[in-house]
């Protein structure tokens, strides 16, 4: 493989740990058994049956939690300790073929990257609870699922692309990521019946 096509699979694996870890850890897996993609020393494992088969047991298991209204935003918030590390273990066996330095900044930028998009997926999902209808929640998994496939598609058939793809990504990310907190702040102010205090009334 060469560097090129390993920081694609590196940003990759970490970008798509942040949105379906196991689909990803499954997908990687399949094509790594199957011979049509080579993973590196550090990956093999990922190739393994008994890997493929318990990536696919949690695979069903998120695709079903994560189409539940306000259980996903639950699931959501259990799995900020676990897409994160392994975001970063993940883009750190990636570059497996490069020296030690550049597979510590790997597994650096790959627990960045995967919080960000966990992030950014947690927060969107839980605006989006705010609101009483399904309907949205669905297709914003749905979206989610198709994302991921054709994210991991790219990273490995056109790695270059999908590096452009990440930066822009990770820029819409940064000017995104504020206002959606902010937005969060407010609707847990009004959850708890927050108010801002009053203005004291002028005399005369």
């Amino acid at each position: 493989m060469n560097p090129l096509s390993e920081i694609a699979l590196a940003g990759g694996l970490a970008w798509g740990s942040g949105l379906r870890l196991y689909a990803t850890l499954l997908i990687v897996g399949l094509l790594g058994h199957f011979d049509y993609l080579h993973l590196p020393a550090a990956l093999a494992v990922l190739q393994h049956p008994w890997v493929i088969g318990a990536a696919a047991v949690m695979t069903v298991g998120e695709f079903l939690a994560d189409k539940v209204p306000a259980f996903d935003s639950v699931w959501d918030a259990v799995h900020t300790f676990i897409r994160i590390p392994a975001g970063a273990i993940l883009a750190w066996g990636a570059m497996g073929d490069a020296m030690p330095a550049a597979q510590m900044a790997a597994a650096i930028l790959g627990g960045l990257v995967a919080g960000g998009t966990h992030l950014a997926k947690a927060g969107t999902r839980a605006a989006i609870n705010t609101s009483p209808e399904p309907f949205t929640n669905w297709t914003a998994s749905a979206g989610e699922d198709g994302v991921v496939l054709g994210g991991l598609w790219l990273a490995i058939a056109h790695p270059a692309a999908f590096l452009v793809a990440l930066a822009l990504f990770l820029l819409l990310l940064a000017w995104m990521l504020p206002k959606l907190l902010r937005f969060l702040a407010r609707v847990w102010r009004r959850l708890r019946g927050d108010a801002p205090a009053a203005l004291p009334a002028r005399r005369g």
